[in-house]
């Protein structure tokens, strides 16, 4: 279904801004919303005091998460900035939603291996780099072959969150699956020039500062798509990561067959992660560069869920 004219001019700019397509989905489906909830008038004859009411809405009537009444405030922030070129001032009134202390769920060892272990080949590796080295979901689709670099046993992550770069750690035990995956790729990649394909998907602003990358091995996808479709801006034919779903499904799967009962998500891993890592006596700021966190508390959250925070106190009952 077609957008409106209005919307559209909202997702050329982000666009040319190079923000991400799941970006570009959600800020436009807040903003629709934003519209929806004050009768499809236009956003220019609105301002401060119907952009409080639909905050207030989401948190009083919708009682919506504070991520997500913050999400929904970023963007709107983004239209009144970059399309009204207008600066919004939040009334006092406004209603936030509160945002709950929550401590992450973690796997053991034991557990985190035991749920890897109930998949095939390639999941096993893909779950064992969440595990292994703390890589975000979104990191690990978009990891690309010239990101390995099994000389210095690193993995880079490019344009993660907040738009970051940093490095991790590869795993020894990684190495020779990873070799197996690269290798799976390059003569999926061969394949597809044979036919008359073997590009990859680029950013729109990579594709025209590197044109000749679009078909070369190294930036092709660590882990690609089944199937080649059209590129989302520049409309040509590309093969993309492997949809974030698949990796929902064979989780859900692997978690059933493992019988853990504990709440998983692809991002408990990481969590998983930065606990191992502080039980085995890692410095908190070195697991910090490695999550890639810009706050040491938020890094510091881990502490508590491995007990540090209880200073050696035993129960009344373990005495």
């Amino acid at each position: 279904m077609a957008q409106s004219p209005f919307l559209e001019d909202i997702r050329k700019i982000m666009r040319t801004k190079h923000y991400s397509i799941q970006t570009e989905k959600t800020y436009l489906v807040w903003i629709k919303r934003f519209i929806l909830f004050n009768q499809k008038r236009h956003p220019k004859d609105l301002g401060e005091q119907e952009v409080t009411a639909f905050l207030t809405h989401l948190a009083v009537d919708r009682h919506v998460t504070s991520s997500t009444q913050n999400l929904a405030l970023c963007s709107i922030v983004f239209m009144y900035k970059h399309v009204f070129e207008r600066e919004l001032t939040l009334l006092p009134d406004t209603v936030r939603a509160r945002a709950p202390k929550r401590v992450p769920t973690v796997l053991s060892h034991d557990e985190a291996m035991s749920i890897i272990g109930q998949m095939n080949e390639k999941y096993r590796l893909m779950f064992s780099l969440l595990y292994g080295c703390g890589l975000r979901k979104a990191e690990l689709l978009k990891l690309r072959v010239k990101d390995i670099d099994f000389a210095t046993k690193s993995i880079f992550v490019f344009r993660g969150k907040g738009g970051k770069d940093r490095v991790t750690m590869l795993p020894n035990n990684l190495i020779a699956s990873l070799k197996t995956q690269i290798n799976a790729v390059r003569q999926l990649h061969q394949k597809d020039i044979a036919e008359g394909g073997g590009e990859t998907s680029l950013p729109s602003g990579l594709a025209r500062k590197y044109p000749y990358a679009i078909k070369e091995f190294k930036w092709q996808y660590l882990f690609p798509s089944t199937n080649r479709c059209q590129h989302p801006v520049d409309g040509y034919y590309c093969r993309h990561h492997l949809h974030w779903t698949a990796l929902t499904k064979a989780l859900r799967k692997a978690v059933k067959a493992s019988e853990v009962t504990k709440h998983v998500t692809a991002h408990t891993f990481r969590h998983s992660f930065a606990t191992q890592l502080l039980l085995s006596g890692a410095d908190i700021r070195t697991v910090q560069e490695l999550l890639g966190h810009n706050d040491l508390r938020t890094t510091q959250i881990y502490t508590h869920v491995i007990g540090q925070h209880s200073s050696g106190t035993s129960s009344p009952l373990d005495r």
